[in-house]
């Protein structure tokens, strides 16, 4: 009965049902969960060490108390609008239809092209180890295997992301484990501290927001929850409480296995290269074996897991702007047998392939591109909560709808302020452009009165 009912919208709008209603609590939480990757620090552990003066622990701290603010929003939101398109149908709905569309065409930079991001860094890695592959076939054999199983049906994804899940929970406590004995050693001098939490001889605000900014990468794809709404079986409190108890897992898990490595390689000074020093620290703590293992799954973690869910969350957004004539309506496609929107999931792919060719060697441009669209789309977010239920609904709840937001906007407006150069040029280039395609979508319609097909 689920399928034939229709998902209100808004006082004037109303949607069919067509995407299958199938999934429970838990298969969010854990689609947050794979979509953030539990063992992402792994990744880009030297840069934050160092940039953070070996206070990684609380960069990551701070970085999740940040982003809760931006889930408690992501929660209020859901609620009302309990529908595919994430900050799209939200900005749409609590503001207006033409801020609607910047922001989702600001969160298209991000979810648009993360994938190919994710694949181009597993690509990379396991190019490394087997050389002889190059890298932009390793990325094909990852856009092909998420395509296949995205198409299959948002079930077929949840069996999958449970597997992953568990293993690379596995991996962690593995290396936890390692860890933890290599400290109880001594080994490279290894010993517990609370530096890595709170440092006063090396503390600067400036310098560990600076750090915040690389480590809140790591947190971008709770949100990629709320583009499950039409998805779920629970009703839409599901997707706020995912994205908040998502997150504080995740956190958790951030916090716990950076300070581990942290203590193992207290001279965050002396990394031969930043890029790999999570992988060094393994390799320390348990052998080539452990630096074998954690470079795998970090891999495969973000090749797979974290793909899989980002070329999900991208396919409903595409499926959502489309179904209200913003994007070609072909996008809006779902297949008749496994209610999947698989034209846009197709094309997803076709484009990670495309960009991932163009930066095979530029993962540092990709991920400024990526950056300065999530965070964008998160301060319209923000507005949008407010707008929304102080203006709209003249609620008088003012620690929900205003004051938990506006802490949200200016910590990630803080955050969007310490992007670098490259990333804002990228960005403004693609606002400009999204500006542009909707001034002409305006007076396309007005001069016909039809609508893009």
């Amino acid at each position: 009965m689920a399928q034939q009912a229709t998902a209100k919208v808004s006082e004037q709008r109303i949607y069919k049902q067509e995407l299958k209603r199938s999934l429970s609590f838990w298969d969010l939480l854990i689609y947050g969960m794979v979509f953030m990757v539990p063992i992402a620090p792994f990744g880009i552990y030297g840069s934050v060490a160092q940039g953070s003066n070996g206070m990684v622990a609380l960069t990551y701290l701070i970085g999740m108390v940040g982003m809760i603010f931006t889930a408690f929003s992501y929660s209020q939101m859901s609620e009302a609008f309990p529908i595919a398109g994430s900050v799209y149908s939200y900005a749409q709905r609590g503001i207006n239809d033409s801020v609607g569309f910047i922001a989702g065409w600001l969160i298209l930079l991000d979810y648009v092209f993360i994938p190919a991001l994710l694949y181009l860094v597993s690509a990379s890695a396991l190019h490394d180890l087997v050389p002889q592959i190059p890298i932009v076939v390793w990325a094909i054999i990852f856009i092909v295997i998420n395509t296949v199983i995205n198409v299959r049906g948002i079930e077929f994804t949840a069996k999958a992301n449970k597997i992953i899940v568990v293993l690379e929970l596995i991996i962690l406590c593995i290396f936890l484990a390692v860890g933890i004995a290599a400290i109880v050693k001594g080994v490279n001098g290894a010993a517990f501290t609370f530096k890595p939490v709170y440092d006063h001889s090396h503390f600067s605000m400036s310098l560990v927001m600076g750090a915040v900014s690389i480590a809140v990468l790591s947190f971008l794809g709770f949100d990629g929850i709320s583009t499950l709404a039409e998805e779920t079986k629970d009703g839409s409190k599901s997707i706020g409480k995912a994205c908040v108890y998502s997150l504080l897992a995740v956190g958790a898990l951030f916090i716990i296995q950076t300070w581990v490595a942290a203590l193992i390689w207290p001279n965050y000074n002396t990394f031969k290269n930043p890029d790999v020093a999570f992988y060094q620290i393994a390799e320390i703590a348990g052998g080539p074996w452990l630096r074998i293992l954690t470079i795998l799954a970090t891999a495969f973690s973000w090749g797979i897991a974290n793909a899989l869910v980002a070329q999900a969350a991208i396919s409903r957004i595409l499926y959502s702007m489309a179904r209200d004539k913003k994007l070609p309506s072909f996008l809006a496609t779902v297949h008749p047998k496994y209610k999947t929107p698989y034209l846009s999931t197709l094309v997803i792919a076709i484009i990670s392939i495309g960009v991932t060719a163009f930066f095979s060697s530029q993962i540092g441009k990709l991920s400024s591109v990526v950056n300065f669209g999530a965070l964008s789309s998160f301060l319209f977010l923000h507005i949008s909560v407010m707008v929304y239920f102080l203006k709209k609904k003249k609620s008088k709840n003012y620690i929900s709808h205003l004051i938990l937001p506006l802490i949200g906007f200016i910590v990630i407006g803080y955050v969007w302020i310490n992007l670098d150069p490259l990333s804002k040029k990228l960005g403004f280039i693609w606002l400009a452009i999204g500006i542009i395609y909707l001034i002409g979508l305006k007076l396309f319609k007005k001069d016909t009165g039809l609508s893009l097909e």
